[in-house]
């Protein structure tokens, strides 16, 4: 992408399509990038029965909830900086509010809160059929221009360099 463009919704949502397709987790489990902003991000997790932790109940294992929201506002920071770096998770809080149910996706909405010089403040909220099923407040650590690997951006967007 050249310097001087500024992404579209579309760009970053093909470009955070590539960053969970690199994810071997988020790969297998086919998470899908939906719609992806300076905004926000939506995904979906679609229903796995690999995301059972209490098969007898039917409930999703609260690791994969916690997951989902590492991911989500992990994604969240990409779109919210002037250019892409890279971020790892310093501290992430999960409430869970009630489990989530065999059979149905699970949709994740993360927003950044707050970019201060060193540290990115995120929420994220994950939902099944419109009803509440966990929050999370994510903090990411910036590591700046020094310790982002060259063409990090690039691969984000550049088709040609994406391998999955």
């Amino acid at each position: 992408m050249p310097p001087d463009h500024t992404p579209s919704a579309a760009d970053w949502r093909r470009a955070l399509a590539r960053f969970v397709a690199v994810i071997p987790h988020t790969r297998a489990l086919g998470l899908e990038v939906l719609e992806a902003t300076p905004e926000g991000v939506t995904l979906r997790l679609p229903w796995d029965e690999a995301l059972l932790g209490d098969a007898a109940r039917g409930l999703v294992h609260g690791g994969v909830l916690t997951m989902l929201l590492d991911t989500a506002c992990g994604a969240a920071v990409l779109p919210a900086l002037p250019v892409p770096e890279v971020c790892p998770t310093l501290d992430l809080r999960v409430d869970h509010y009630r489990p989530g149910l065999a059979g149905q996706a699970i949709i994740a909405e993360a927003r950044v809160v707050r970019v201060t010089a060193s540290v990115v403040f995120t929420e994220g909220t994950l939902r099944q059929q419109g009803q509440p099923l966990a929050r999370g407040i994510g903090n990411f650590v910036r590591l700046g221009p020094r310790n982002t690997p060259p063409g990090f951006a690039a691969a984000l967007f550049d088709e040609e360099q994406h391998h999955a």
